[in-house]
């Protein structure tokens, strides 16, 4: 980003993503371009409520707040439409780093998300690629949607407290300025110069007092702040005769008070907040609406959650659950939290201590009638009526995830295929509610391609005989479907779960069973399979084989001691030659780089090394380590078998280069 300075004006350049982005907005792709004054008074109203807080917590901020209001005025000749608030207000600073930047963070997720739209629409395509108009706002750049309608946009601020404002302009192409501006009201004024009317690219009158009542009562109905507009001025007739106060009379018997009153401005939204209103009362799509409102999503809600407490301690709750995962799902420092309001009085935004973190996803709002006002976040924390709240809000999303498993199984499809990685997070903070998160949740597996599986379907299926649940870890299903250590159980036709989420290779290690079946890895420990009457059949062999083979077992636990903690025969190996397993109670390979990655150094685990004994490869070395008294090639051997393991696993070689080396060597003798 370039600038040029005169004086109090700077003149910036966007940036190359910023400036595709306001051209995308500036050439109409978005069907529906009503919205950008939902945005626009969307903004103004968190404005409001962030001044209202302020001025609560800190009264030397001298600031008005005797009528905070949001007004919006048309003038049908100069073609223009401002959205004005006497709400906190921008520092020039913040409007720097606030508007003159777009979606500093999101910016080239969203041009990325935005092209799969597109390129989906024009296809004909009816998949899960949002539509375009359903992305600005999960992005913040909701200001911008202005160009969709304007030629140019200006945005006059003044922060509360300080004396001076700042002016931000822009045709929304290559450059937009920044002036220091003085005698500016406190709060923000948003100016459109609107495009000519187009009806046919829906590009409406939005000077028209119909049109604006319209958008404002189907969005922006319920905003506690009033919405007031300029009422249209009506010639009033004076009475006939009548003498003004220095008794002149009009012309044709008309005073100077009939030439032409100035009504009372009208206020276009009914100020009733939807979470004190009987549900009967309420239309979907006012709750729909509302959660546009706090989300700034443009998608309607995949649920709807009430909940009123009555008694000693009384609230309302009206929350949502998204439809799709906000970009910034798993972002540090992404905000998270409902919206905290005590008697109808807005508190806070994003008070996270109402849910836990792991419903960080949910939206909404929580309405206290015995909190302070002047409540802050250290409060929060330890105070018990927020921790009830706390206790039963999550309680209340997790029986209707529940519910929607049950009654709703398409809506609990796109739920978890959207939220599933982030709710197993639960299971590691959440004991309480543990038991509820294992039922809710549900897991790939082997028994069907497409469909996944609860753990208590799973419980249903189990072979006779089998005592655990048994699941592997790892980076993606086809990984985890082709290893090694799955050949035993696809054998005997045993059902494994194929957990490829990070955040599995951290839970499974906290959770010990469920209805008290263990969960076991087919990747740790020894393998065992069958009923006992199997499996005392199989220990003869199982002994003879063992003493076949212990002078080599020996011998390659010696050769591979650096890496290697011992080298045993396997029984869960059918196809392969050699896999490496972990002890039951060691560190995965995995979980130890995940936690390296976070900054936390754990001590390095060796691994086992199991071979089969059935492999006609294995067979060849037992029998060449009995027939040679010159080992030296045999420990390449050893070693390339050790390496082939990892690799089969899709883990990583410590050496790659000398693990190709002695590959090449030996294939070059095949030749």
């Amino acid at each position: 980003m370039s600038s040029e300075t005169t004086e109090t004006t700077e003149t910036f350049e966007f940036q190359v993503e910023a400036r595709r982005l306001l051209q995308m907005m500036v050439h109409s792709i978005y069907s529906n371009k009503d919205v950008f004054l939902r945005e626009l008074v969307s903004n103004a109203s968190d404005a409001l409520d962030k001044l209202r807080l302020e001025a609560l917590r800190d009264d030397s901020l001298d600031a008005d707040i005797s009528d905070l209001h949001i007004d919006i005025e048309a003038d049908k000749e100069t073609r223009t439409l401002t959205v004005r608030d006497n709400g906190i207000g921008m520092s020039r600073d913040e409007v720097v780093e606030l508007i003159g930047t777009i979606a500093n963070s999101g910016t080239a997720q969203f041009l990325e998300k935005l092209s799969e739209a597109q390129q989906a629409k024009d296809a004909g395509e009816s998949g899960e690629s949002p539509a375009a108009e359903e992305l600005i706002g999960q992005f913040g750049i909701g200001f911008y949607s202005g160009f969709m309608v304007a030629d140019e946009v200006t945005l006059l601020t003044r922060r509360a407290g300080e004396k001076q404002g700042t002016r931000w302009k822009s045709a929304g192409e290559g450059s937009y300025t920044i002036e220091t501006v003085e005698d500016v009201p406190q709060g923000t004024a948003v100016t459109l110069h609107l495009k000519p009317v187009d009806t046919e690219d829906r590009l409406y009158d939005y000077t028209s007092p119909w049109k604006i009542r319209e958008i404002v009562k189907r969005y922006s109905d319920f905003i506690t702040w009033p919405i007031r507009m300029a009422a249209e001025q009506v010639d009033v007739p004076a009475a006939e005769g009548a003498d003004d106060e220095n008794g002149e009379t009009g012309p044709s018997g008309e005073d100077k008070a009939g030439e032409a009153a100035a009504p009372e401005p009208e206020t276009l939204n009914s100020q009733k907040a939807l979470w004190a209103r009987p549900r009967s009362e309420v239309s979907e799509e006012e709750y729909h609406e509302l959660y546009k409102h706090l989300s700034h999503d443009w998608n309607d809600p995949l649920e709807t959650i009430r909940l009123a407490a009555e008694g000693t301690f009384e609230y309302q709750a009206l929350l949502f659950i998204p439809s799709q995962a906000p970009h910034d799902l798993f972002q540090q420092g992404a905000k998270r939290g409902v919206h905290l309001y005590v008697k109808r009085v807005f508190i806070m935004d994003d008070c996270e201590a109402l849910l836990p973190p792991y419903l960080r996803f949910v939206k909404g709002v929580v309405d206290a009638q015995d909190l302070s006002l002047n409540v802050s976040r250290e409060i929060l924390q330890q105070d018990r009526q927020i921790q009830l709240m706390h206790r039963r809000l999550a309680k209340k999303v997790l029986s209707t995830v529940k519910e929607m498993r049950t009654k709703a199984p398409d809506r609990y499809t796109t739920f978890w295929r959207e939220f599933g990685s982030v709710l197993k997070e639960g299971l590691l903070s959440d004991f309480e509610n543990r038991e509820t998160l294992l039922e809710v949740a549900s897991f790939a597996s082997t028994h069907d391609k497409d469909e996944p599986t609860t753990l208590a379907q799973y419980v249903e299926r189990m072979k006779e005989g089998q005592e655990h649940i048994y699941y592997i870890t790892g980076d993606s299903r086809s990984a985890v479907e082709n290893s090694p250590h799955m050949e035993a159980f696809r054998a005997q036709g045993i059902e494994v779960l194929l957990l490829t989420d990070p955040v599995d290779e951290v839970w499974v290690e906290a959770v010990p069973d469920f209805e008290g079946k263990q969960l076991r890895s087919v990747s740790k420990g020894e393998v065992d399979l069958g009923t006992e009457e199997e499996k005392q059949e199989r220990e003869s062999e199982r002994e003879e084989r063992q003493r076949e083979f212990a002078d080599l077992l020996s011998w390659m636990t010696e050769r591979l001691s650096e890496d290697v903690k011992e080298v045993r025969l396997s029984a869960r190996l059918t196809d392969s030659p050699a896999c490496v397993v972990s002890d039951t109670h060691d560190v995965t390979p995995a979980l130890e780089r995940m936690y390296r990655a976070m900054g936390q150094e754990v001590p390095h685990s060796k691994r086992i090394l199991e071979l089969n004994p059935q492999h006609a490869l294995v067979k060849g070395i037992n029998r060449a380590y009995g027939e040679r008294a010159d080992h030296t090639e045999l420990g390449e051997t050893a070693d390339l078998l050790h390496g082939m393991a990892l690799l089969a696993e899709g883990g990583e070689l410590e050496d790659p280069s000398g693990f190709v080396k002695v590959l090449a060597d030996r294939l070059e003798r095949t030749v």
